[in-house]
């Protein structure tokens, strides 16, 4: 724990835009405070190879913006923001196992749960209408099982995944690459609302900092070392989604992925952890054993209840799977009439069986 002179003096090293977790610790661990890298001179610390020459002078007027850091800070908790040092009791203690960890966080909310097994569900911002299906049915049914979900609501499958664990009425846990105070993308405003109360949005970025494209790679290594086991829905070979699980990998942290068919863009970095190694996911299952957490509730696709269908409508419902299929290719696999079918999809879509992708394309609803 430092004191609360020591944490404004941090605070205020956190703002200076060239120095970064690494190289804020290497200045601490030389100075013994933050307070002393604050009183030493500039050209000092180049002398001693702790800076850059072209930073000593930037570094000189860093310091001319302390007393604003230090008001900001002071009002962070009306705004509803926590500010935790790495020296705190409270720091996160899975991000210590990180080279690089932040040494300080900004939060919304609560923080994860040190004690609680977390998995991270990541994946393709523009994925498939079955890519989104499977994160969330997959979030909710581990998030069912006592277990946090962490990802960096982005669009596609990260916003699915929190999407499911909040149903479930569970933890989950945004980490984002801008400030605090700031949801990016604007469409998923709704989530990061729900998330602060019924979980949380952490940072290691200061309020008000844009989301630069620099900031996502340095986000993923948070959202890998927060997490146990590392779950990617859908990826392309060259994706940010493979960066978070190589950084999971190489921080020792357990890989699933979902694996899909070989022609499909968005499948290809997927096949290619299962081909390195990674843990297949087939259901929740496959990560519930690795917690070893028995739950015999678990729901599967095939026991959705279809005890009240009439019989045409088990018919239509048999003929669906995840992929949506056209009403043609529909009527062909039934055997029925176009009409006939046309009030099956209408029953099944009504009781929250089926969904309607797009015109006349329907598919199973996980």
């Amino acid at each position: 724990m430092v004191s609360h002179e020591e944490r404004e003096y941090l605070y205020w090293l956190c703002h200076v835009p060239f120095l970064g977790a690494v190289s804020i610790k290497r200045l601490y661990d030389y100075m013994g405070s933050y307070k002393g890298i604050y009183n030493i001179e500039g050209t000092e610390l180049q002398r001693l190879g702790l800076l850059k020459q072209s930073y000593v002078s930037a570094f000189e007027e860093c310091k001319n913006r302390k007393e604003a850091s230090d008001g900001e800070l002071a009002g962070l908790e009306h705004r509803g923001i926590h500010f935790v040092t790495s020296h705190d009791p409270e720091y996160p203690n899975r991000l210590y196992k990180i080279y690089d960890y932040p040494m300080g966080i900004f939060y919304k909310g609560r923080l994860p749960d040190k004690d609680r097994p977390t998995v991270a569900v990541i994946g393709a911002r523009n994925c498939t209408n079955y890519g989104k299906q499977m994160a969330s049915y997959l979030a909710k049914e581990l998030t069912a099982c006592g277990v946090q979900i962490i990802s960096g609501l982005a669009s596609g499958i990260d916003g699915s995944g929190h999407q499911g664990a909040l149903e479930a009425k569970g933890d989950t846990y945004g980490i984002l690459g801008c400030g605090i105070n700031i949801c990016y993308p604007k469409e998923n405003y709704g989530l990061f609302e729900q998330m602060v109360e019924k979980g949380g949005i952490l940072t290691e970025f200061i309020p008000d900092e844009a989301p630069k494209p620099c900031n996502f790679p340095m986000r993923n290594r948070i959202i890998s070392g927060l997490s146990d086991v590392i779950l990617v829905i859908e990826a392309r070979e060259k994706s940010g989604s493979l960066i978070t699980a190589n950084l999971g990998l190489e921080q020792g942290k357990e890989i699933f992925a979902l694996p899909g068919r070989v022609t499909d863009p968005l499948s290809a970095g997927c096949n290619r952890l299962i081909s390195e190694g990674a843990g297949v996911i087939l259901s929740p299952d496959s990560i519930l054993e690795y917690f070893e957490i028995q739950n015999g509730k678990i729901l599967r696709v095939h026991e959705k209840n279809e005890n009240g269908l009439a019989k045409k409508e088990k018919m239509v419902y048999s003929c669906l799977d995840l992929k949506p299929k056209n009403l043609e290719e529909i009527v062909s696999l039934s055997g029925l009439s176009v009409s006939e079918c046309m009030s099956a999809l209408i029953e099944l879509e009504l009781n929250g069986l089926i969904l309607q992708t797009s015109h006349q394309y329907y598919g199973k609803k996980l």
